[in-house]
C-alpha cells in the first residue's frame, strides 16, 4: 500500500467541472480524495504542486508504436517513454504494424509486450480489414473480445463504401467505435504535398483537400444510415471542418480530431523557414526565436499534408467551437536514413508525443483560443468518452493516472534528445511555453522533470 499526495495544485477534472485550488491523495493506485488541505502520515510521499496544474492523465488515441515488425522506428518500450515524457499517461496504438492488427493473436502479443514493457497503459486498434487492405473485413468480433478498444485502418483508407458500411455494421453489434483516415485515393493520387501555389512552386505533386473531404462526406452518410460512431482521424482541411460541425447540429454520431502540425503550420513551411514566414503573413514565434529549416525538409512531409492558410484557421475555428473535440498527435517515427531522402521519396509521417502537449499550450491557450480545461478535455475526458474508456477524470476511486503541467514553463525543445528511437520532428528548435513535469501511471511516477 503506498500512498502520493499532491499537494496546493490547481486541479482540473473536466469531465466533472472541477477547477480549484487542491490536493489530490493517491492510495494504492486509485484516487482517494481531493480537497483542501488534506491531511497526510508520513508514509505518504508529498509532491509540491503549487503553481502548475493537476489533471487527468492524457490520452493520446492516434500513435504509431510500430511494434510489432517496425522496431528500428519505435518500440512499445521507447514509445510509451516519450508519451510519459509528453505527460500522456494512456496511448491508443495504431494497426499497420508487420503484421497488421488483424487477429486476437497479435492483440495478444502487443498485449503481453506492453504489460512487460510500457510504462504507461497501451490499448489496441484492431483493423478495418484483413491486412489493412481495404478488401476483406478483418474478425472484428474476435478482435473486440481479444479486447480492441477500435478498429481502424489507419495509414490507409477503406475505399469500398459497401464494405465501410458492413465494417460500420459489425462494429455497432459490438459497440466499437470506428476511426478513419480520410483519403480518396482517385483523388489524392501520388501527391506528396497539398495542392496549391506552393505545390506548383516547388515542382512537387499535389493533394487536393477535396481528397479528405470526400471521405469525411462518405462516413457522415454512413454513421447517419448505420448508427454507428465514425470518428475523422486528423482532419486537415476546412472543407471537412464544414462539413462535420453540419452533421454534429443534426445529432449524427461523428467526431474528428486534429494535430499541432495542422493547426500550427502551413504548405508554405515547405518552402523554408524564410518563405513560410513571409507567406503565412504572421510570427508564430518571437523575433530571434524563429527556427529555421532548409526547403524541401522531409521532416514537414506528412499524410494528411500541411494545407493552407485558410485550412490553419478552420482547424483553429474547430478546435474552438467544439466541432473538433479531440487533440492527438498522430505520433508516427521513421529511421533517420529513411527521412534522408528527397522529398518525393520520403515517408509520411513526424513524432509527436513529446511536443503535442507544449505546442498546445503556446498555440492554443497562451493564444487565448482555449482555456485550460478546454484544452485539457481535448486531452482526457474527450478521448475518454470516444473510446469508452474507463479514464479521464480524478473521480474519488477512479485509477491514479495523473498529470501535473507546468502551463509557463519557457524551454527549447530537442528532438535529438527525445525518448523516441526516432526523431524525425518538424519542431525541433522551437521555444515553447508549458510542458508536463510530473506522470503518474496507477499511482506510480513514471516520469518527473
Amino acid at each position: 500500500m503506498t500512498s502520493l499526495l499532491l499537494q496546493g495544485g490547481r486541479v482540473i477534472d473536466p469531465a466533472h467541472g472541477f477547477d480549484q485550488t487542491a490536493d489530490l491523495l493517491i492510495y494504492n493506485g486509485k484516487i482517494a480524495a481531493v480537497g483542501a488541505a488534506l491531511p497526510v502520515d508520513q508514509y505518504t510521499k508529498i509532491v509540491p504542486c503549487a503553481g502548475r496544474i493537476v489533471c487527468p492523465g492524457l490520452i493520446d488515441l492516434h500513435v504509431h508504436l510500430r511494434e510489432p515488425g517496425q522496431s528500428a522506428k519505435e518500440t512499445i518500450a521507447t514509445g510509451t517513454r516519450a508519451a510519459a515524457r509528453g505527460g500522456f499517461t494512456s496511448v491508443v496504438c495504431m494497426p499497420n504494424t508487420t503484421p497488421t492488427i488483424d487477429s486476437a493473436a497479435t492483440v495478444a502479443l502487443i498485449r503481453d509486450k506492453a504489460d512487460r514493457e510500457a510504462v504507461v497503459n497501451v490499448f489496441i486498434a484492431g483493423a478495418i480489414t484483413k491486412g489493412i487492405a481495404g478488401e476483406e473485413l478483418a474478425p472484428i468480433g474476435s478482435l473486440k473480445q481479444a479486447a480492441v478498444v477500435a478498429i481502424t485502418d489507419d495509414g490507409h483508407c477503406v475505399q469500398n463504401n459497401d464494405l465501410m458500411r458492413r465494417a460500420l455494421e459489425y462494429a455497432k453489434m459490438f459497440d466499437l467505435p470506428v476511426m478513419d483516415h480520410c483519403q480518396d485515393y482517385s483523388m489524392v493520387g501520388d501527391g506528396v504535398m497539398h495542392e496549391g501555389y506552393w505545390s506548383i512552386a516547388l515542382g512537387l505533386k499535389g493533394w487536393p483537400a477535396t481528397g479528405e473531404d470526400l471521405i469525411v462526406a462518405r462516413n457522415i452518410q454512413l454513421a447517419e444510415l448505420t448508427g454507428t460512431h465514425v470518428h475523422c482521424q486528423h482532419i486537415s482541411s476546412a472543407g471537412s471542418i464544414h462539413l462535420l460541425r453540419e452533421a454534429k447540429a443534426r445529432g449524427i454520431p461523428i467526431s474528428g480530431e486534429a494535430c499541432p502540425h495542422h493547426f500550427i503550420l502551413t504548405d508554405a513551411a515547405i518552402a523554408g523557414s524564410d518563405k513560410f514566414w513571409e507567406a503565412d503573413g504572421s510570427a508564430l514565434q518571437a523575433e530571434g526565436q524563429r527556427p529555421t529549416w532548409p526547403a524541401y525538409d522531409t521532416n514537414f512531409k506528412m499524410n494528411p499534408p500541411l494545407r493552407s492558410a485558410q485550412d490553419r484557421e478552420a482547424i483553429l475555428e474547430g478546435l474552438t467551437d467544439g466541432t473538433l473535440e479531440i487533440l492527438s498527435s498522430d505520433h508516427a517515427p521513421h529511421c533517420g536514413h529513411e527521412k534522408e531522402v528527397e522529398f518525393d521519396s520520403a515517408p509520411f509521417g513526424i513524432t509527436g508525443l513529446e511536443t503535442e502537449l507544449p505546442l498546445s499550450l503556446t498555440y492554443l491557450h497562451h493564444t487565448g483560443r482555449l482555456s485550460l480545461s478546454a484544452l485539457i478535455a481535448k486531452f482526457t475526458s474527450a478521448p475518454a468518452r470516444m473510446l469508452r474508456l474507463n479514464k479521464g477524470t480524478l473521480q474519488v476511486g477512479a485509477d491514479a493516472d495523473v498529470t501535473v503541467i507546468d502551463p509557463n514553463c519557457q524551454w527549447t525543445y530537442a528532438a535529438n534528445d527525445s525518448s523516441s528511437k526516432s526523431t524525425n520532428s518538424p519542431f525541433g528548435g522551437w521555444a515553447l511555453r508549458g510542458r508536463a513535469t510530473t506522470t503518474i501511471v496507477a499511482g506510480k511516477i513514471v516520469w518527473q522533470m
